[in-house]
């Protein structure tokens, strides 16, 4: 996909997003995604040989291959959203095989699902990457509550050819505390096998809306899961895009400084994403930003409008499912290979 399409995808947008200029955090002090980035960042950390083959194993699949950046196909939505909202739109992925076969025909490194998913087809598809997610929200309690559980061991992952595990953690909610132990638990047993980690970092507290606003996506709040995220050791960090800030500052609670607002992001979106990025160990871990569901016809803007916004943040990719799976799959790797175009782009630069 040239830059002239990206131009007309992102619309009223591309000039905001393609010119800006970040005058807060200077990409000089980042650590910049690039093929070296695992040698640069983790060849000194406590990462044994087993995590970093695993690690490479990622960052060196796909059509991104090489380039030190991530595109992720995640399919734990029959789960978290149950099967029959997330796979009626195209029900050919009830069939674990078609979620492999996507990501594959997709030029993923990675595709991240469920024990069932990936056992019934790991035989087939061990050596194609494959995450096994962890934990999940199951959506089948009534009323439904939101909480992070685990749905199998490590040692299972590991078992079924995974190179990395994923888990989500619900920062702030009323079980965030258990999940934090929990999953720091098993990413250190992740560790010890070999596998490398991938944290979904979500904030979930019906406090965080206030006066109309939700805080969920300020980029204050995000960051600082962020932050816990990679203090328990995850290599990756999965985060949604931030779309406000202030949360601390609004709800009043836990504690912030007003450099945090004045000269470590502004209003633009690729700032706003910078701290998140910042955040990470200033680049040291990798910030991949989700896609978030799928609303038909802007997808593909919406999609292409994200990694942008990532990829000039100084972030590494995007982690997107629904907008890929609930459409034909021909449309779907399209989808993935034009998100993909935004980072194989010498256009779309570091702001």
């Amino acid at each position: 996909m040239t830059i002239d399409k990206i131009t007309e995808l992102l619309g009223a947008d591309a000039q905001l997003l393609l010119n800006h200029t970040s005058k807060t955090v200077s990409k000089d002090i980042i650590h910049l995604p690039g093929a070296d980035f695992i040698d640069r960042s983790f060849i000194g950390s406590n990462r044994n040989p087993q995590v970093l083959r695993s690690l490479a194993s990622m960052y060196n699949h796909g059509r991104l291959s090489g380039t030190g950046y991530l595109s992720i196909l995640p399919v734990d939505q029959g789960i978290e959203h149950t099967a029959g909202a997330s796979f009626s739109p195209n029900p050919i992925y009830f069939d674990p095989a078609k979620i492999i076969e996507l990501a594959i025909e997709g030029g993923c490194n990675a595709v991240a699902s469920t024990f069932g998913v990936l056992a019934s087809v790991s035989r087939k598809y061990a050596h194609k990457i494959p995450m096994v997610k962890l934990n999940h929200n199951e959506l089948m309690t009534y009323p439904n509550k939101y909480d992070q559980i685990m749905f199998g061991s490590v040692e299972e992952a590991w078992n079924l050819g995974a190179c990395a595990v994923g888990a989500t953690i619900y920062f702030g909610s009323e079980n965030s505390n258990r999940q934090i132990i929990e999953v720091a638990q098993a990413f250190e047993r992740a560790h010890e096998l070999g596998m490398a980690t991938v944290l979904w970092c979500y904030t979930r507290n019906d406090g965080f809306k206030k006066d109309g606003v939700d805080y969920h996506v300020a980029a204050d709040l995000t960051s600082q899961a962020n932050h816990l995220g990679v203090t328990i050791q995850a290599d990756i960090i999965k985060q949604k895009l931030p779309e406000n800030n202030g949360g601390f500052t609004n709800i009043k609670f836990a504690k912030s400084h007003p450099k945090m607002y004045s000269e470590l992001s502004s209003d633009n979106p690729i700032d706003l994403c910078r701290y998140q990025v910042l955040n990470c160990y200033l680049g040291r871990i990798g910030l991949i930003n989700s896609g978030g569901e799928s609303k038909g016809a802007s997808d593909f803007a919406e999609a292409v409008k994200t990694a942008v916004i990532n990829k000039r943040a100084a972030g590494q990719g995007l982690i997107l499912g629904r907008k890929a799976f609930q459409r034909p799959m021909n449309e779907g790797v399209e989808l993935l290979n034009a998100v993909q175009d935004v980072y194989l782009s010498n256009d779309i630069t570091i702001a």
